[in-house]
């Protein structure tokens, strides 16, 4: 089992990458190939799948999506190939939220996914996804912090901070929210 490699993207194709690593092309399916740029190095995490007449590789940018992954594909009826699609425009906190919120048409949205698989998919991970970046909690208090510190009221907060990507560094959160606050 590999756990994550290291190289060059040497191709790119409409669903995948190949990394090579010591003269070795790896094909390592991803949800959005046109992350990665050709000629350059990149960690990329891996979850290898072998079945009896298949030996594949899926790619992840960062260990948090491999794991929501992961979890995905324990649920019932729901594949490596649905399953990599979610990530190639969403993070794993909106992914995880929708599951949290029963957000049964957010689900939908993605190729293959219908009603009785989003449902399924919500009963089976519903509070039980640990993959919540250890940073979002964090930023989210800094960023409350910082906009208590600007004299705004908790109420008004709440009501912007679930608005701000997470993932952003923490200046371009508050300007973000400063945004927000002014509409």
């Amino acid at each position: 089992m590999y756990d994550y490699i290291i190289g060059m993207v040497s191709d790119i194709n409409f669903n995948s990458i190949v990394v090579e690593v010591n003269n070795i092309g790896y094909l390592v399916y991803v949800s959005n190939p046109f992350f990665y740029q050709e000629g350059k190095e990149y960690k990329v995490y891996l979850y290898q799948q072998i079945k009896e007449d298949d030996n594949s590789l899926f790619g992840f940018k960062t260990k948090e999506e491999k794991e929501l992954f992961l979890q995905l594909i324990a649920v019932k009826g729901l594949g490596c190939k649905m399953a990599l699609p979610m990530f190639a425009t969403e993070s794993t906190s909106e992914i995880v939220d929708a599951i949290e919120r029963e957000n049964i048409s957010y689900l939908k949205k993605f190729p293959k996914i219908g009603d009785k698989l989003a449902k399924q998919i919500i009963l089976d991970l519903k509070g039980k996804l640990a993959v919540s970046d250890n940073n979002t909690n964090d930023n989210k208090d800094e960023l409350q912090e910082v906009l208590r510190g600007l004299g705004y009221k908790d109420k008004e907060i709440k009501n912007v901070i679930g608005k701000i990507d997470s993932s952003l560094q923490i200046e371009d959160q508050v300007k973000e929210a400063l945004k927000l606050f002014l509409k």
